[in-house]
């Protein structure tokens, strides 16, 4: 019994560590999306790119602690700290790890409505969003909330299968940053003429830190998305390399070398292998993550060239929005025992509970954002914007004059 129980006890302590690496995995991505931001705006935008990221991480802990987990999960932490610790405190920090994906949805728009946003009504929306939006489709998907699985699993033979968040975390960040970047209209000076009128990034080397630092968080994003041990699987470290790389060298032949195609092409593999890491053969997720890197660039393009009011600073749209879509899709496709993958899922799952996500958070995000902007207003003025948002706002500089 002694040696039951210890096994027990060793096993508990294993699970909350494993998660535990996988929560500081996630939170030091969080320096990935400051820095791909700090890289990509102007000059006069980079130390409000970085305060965003800080403080909307804050408020995305606080809101999902007191509300957010609650609505996902129907479990609070409003009891004494000894039952909190039970099985070495692995519900806490499950709580951790998940709100490291929680505050990745305000740090996705946040490069979206970049360089004229006001801070603190866009601050307040973050709040709203990890809340209320976010975790209902997350406990939708995640949690079997409202029965919408076994719906999907009645009608069609399988739930929707998102493993670590192509939909859930990525697709829903994408399209409520649309529905702020289409509220908040373009940057003054972007077009001219019905042209674009080209931004350059502000430091290529900031840039492609960011990228490289969310490409290795991604692991812990996607590998610990089993949450203990005896979950853990090499297929799903392997298949997120292969999408990554994939994404990578797609990008590199559409973008025409342009390194800020390059950067973001790992990251847009990364996103669409998310949903079938566990499920698909690594070709499938080569397959998976060279698509994705095309749809990022040529949707990027179309979109900043054809819809003036599409001003989406470093492309989240496209890279989350449009890519964690392909990727459930992707799912559904190499996820198939044909394919090589392991089978279990369903396209017509994976299709209809993407829409369901695209809705949504399309949906909320219209509905927070335009709350908000109809009492007390998203946008910078015209002088504070040209002024940049460092002044504007923070009242500092990124770089010293003297």
């Amino acid at each position: 019994m002694d040696i039951t129980s210890a096994v027990h006890t060793l096993t508990e302590s294993a699970n909350t560590l494993f998660i535990l690496i996988g929560a500081i995995m996630v939170l030091a991505m969080h320096a990935g999306f400051a820095f791909l931001e700090v890289g990509t705006v102007r000059h006069k935008n980079q130390v409000n790119a970085l305060v965003k990221i800080m403080t909307d991480f804050g408020i995305s802990a606080v809101a999902y602690f007191f509300i957010g987990y609650y609505i996902a999960y129907g479990s609070h932490f409003m009891a004494g700290a000894s039952e909190l610790t039970a099985a070495n405190g692995y519900d806490l920090v499950k709580f951790f790890f998940l709100m490291t994906f929680a505050a990745a949805i305000p740090a996705i728009v946040s490069g979206g409505i970049a360089e004229r946003a006001k801070f603190y009504p866009m601050l307040i929306a973050s709040g709203l969003i990890v809340a209320f939006v976010y975790p209902f489709f997350e406990g939708l998907i995640w949690n079997g909330n409202y029965g919408f699985q076994a719906w999907l699993e009645t009608q069609f033979g399988a739930g929707f299968h998102d493993f670590a968040g192509s939909v859930v975390v990525h697709a829903v960040g994408g399209w409520i940053a649309l529905a702020a970047v289409l509220l908040l209209g373009a940057r003054n000076g972007r077009y001219r003429n019905g042209r674009v009128v080209a931004f350059a990034p502000s430091n290529i080397p900031f840039l492609a830190l960011g990228a490289w630092i969310l490409t290795v968080g991604w692991f812990g994003f996607n590998v610990m998305s089993a949450q203990t041990l005896d979950g853990i699987s090499g297929l799903v470290a392997v298949n997120s390399l292969m999408a990554m790389v994939g994404g990578v060298l797609v990008a590199m032949l559409v973008g025409k070398k342009d390194p800020g195609f390059i950067h973001n092409g790992p990251l847009a593999g990364l996103v669409a292998v998310c949903a079938g890491s566990d499920l698909m053969h690594p070709v499938g997720a080569l397959v998976t993550g060279g698509v994705a890197g095309a749809v990022f660039v040529y949707l990027f393009e179309w979109a900043q060239a054809k819809i003036e009011r599409l001003d989406d600073v470093l492309g989240v749209w496209p890279l989350h929005g449009v890519c964690g879509v392909w990727g459930a899709i992707a799912a559904g496709i190499f996820g198939q025992e044909a394919l090589g993958g392991l089978g279990g899922v369903s396209l017509m799952s994976q299709i209809v509970g993407s829409i369901a996500g695209v809705l949504i958070a399309f949906v909320g995000g219209l509905i927070v954002y335009g709350v908000i902007n109809a009492i007390a207003g998203l946008r910078l003025t015209q002088e504070e914007e040209f002024n940049g948002a460092d002044v504007s706002i923070h009242k500092i500089g990124a770089t010293s004059m003297d």
